[in-house]
């Protein structure tokens, strides 16, 4: 089939096999490859609006047994500089967002082994008990599956727990690439892909909504991008429960695993090849934090109906050589100069009407 046909079918909806996935990424045009995505999500949010939510992460602990090559943030056990955060510690971070009106927490960290199940329980209770308008949107499958092992639970015991004590919804945290190849050399002791699809599973069965990422740009190869993909779209034709795909970029500067960062022309292949393959996942996210505000501004023609959040904290990518940052105003203005409009959402895609810009 020719080329042009291809992108014409995925423009409105139809299917791409695992081959015409990867001969669009690899042959098509940028610009006619980005055309397709921005007709597709157009069709799917005809508006012009762009959501964004305003969130914070905390990074509650650098102390982790997994060991990650493309990782400079953690600490093995019992390092000097390792540190984890007194639940007080955690909560002031949260009564800080919440004042500049953030509704996402994100509470990760490393897999500490040391930190137990009635750690995370305890801690959730309490910021559920003082801060009733977020939503703990936290860990990480890898913190998840650390959880079942040091317990001996299985990850459905561990998230159903959690969700008892307040945790709302699963971030996409961890997949990096699921394809046994790569993670073998990026991160050997980490959640095997079928672990990770296994725990989202057992999330979404729950009732969690989760979303999916993907961490481009370290080793792996063109087929084996568009082959996290398929792994990510066959679990949303079983379940239905990803509401966002994020990919997001490599950082390498500080990481044992080195290497080079993608280019930003790369990275607006990689957001457009996402929303023409995932044909079931509703949002696509232009995440601003590696590649910066104004190639998170280009996302917006490459597929994307979303912004991302504010990100008041954050440290992993940080500490991989990472600086970007953005205020609410930074990125109501971004939306607004590509000419779309700024909408304000939950982590649930609910819109928000109650805080006002004037007190951001």
């Amino acid at each position: 089939m020719p080329l042009a046909d291809v992108l014409d079918r995925a423009a409105t909806g139809g299917r791409l096999s695992f081959d015409e996935g990867v001969r669009l990424y690899r042959d098509a045009s940028l610009h006619e490859l980005g055309a397709a995505a921005h007709a597709r999500r157009m069709a799917l949010y005809p508006t012009n609006d762009v959501t964004y939510v305003i969130d914070t992460t905390i990074n509650y602990t650098n102390v982790c047994n997994v060991h990650c090559t493309f990782c400079a943030f953690f600490r093995p056990e019992h390092h000097a500089q390792g540190y984890t955060m007194s639940h007080d510690v955690v909560l002031d971070r949260v009564r800080y967002a919440a004042e500049q009106g953030a509704t996402q927490i994100m509470i990760q960290g490393g897999v500490n082994p040391e930190l137990r199940i009635g750690w995370f329980e305890e801690l959730f209770r309490k910021v559920a008990a003082a801060f009733p308008n977020v939503d703990i949107h936290s860990l990480s499958v890898s913190e998840i599956v650390g959880l079942a092992r040091v317990e001996e639970l299985t990850p459905r015991e561990v998230l159903a727990r959690l969700k008892d004590a307040g945790m709302k919804s699963l971030p996409g945290a961890g997949a990096e690439i699921l394809v046994e190849r790569v993670r073998k050399r990026i991160s050997a002791r980490k959640v095997r892909p079928d672990e990770w699809i296994g725990v989202m599973r057992e999330a979404q069965l729950l009732g969690m909504p989760t979303t999916a990422t993907m961490m481009f740009g370290s080793i792996e190869t063109d087929e084996e991008r568009v082959a996290h993909l398929e792994v990510i779209r066959d679990l949303q034709d079983e379940t239905h429960g990803f509401t966002a795909f994020i990919p997001w970029y490599y950082v390498p500067y500080k990481t044992p695993l080195r290497g080079r960062e993608a280019s930003g022309l790369e990275y607006l292949r990689v957001l457009a090849i996402s929303r023409l393959f995932l044909d079931n996942v509703p949002h696509l996210q232009s995440s601003w934090l590696t590649p910066g505000l104004k190639l998170g501004q280009l996302g917006l023609f490459y597929g994307c109906d979303d912004m991302g959040g504010t990100i008041i904290e954050e440290q992993v990518v940080h500490d991989a050589g990472g600086g970007n940052e953005a205020t609410r105003a930074e990125l109501e203005r971004t939306i607004r100069d590509a000419g779309f409009t700024p909408v304000l959402r939950d982590t649930y895609w609910n819109v928000r009407t109650d805080w006002s810009l004037a007190t951001a």
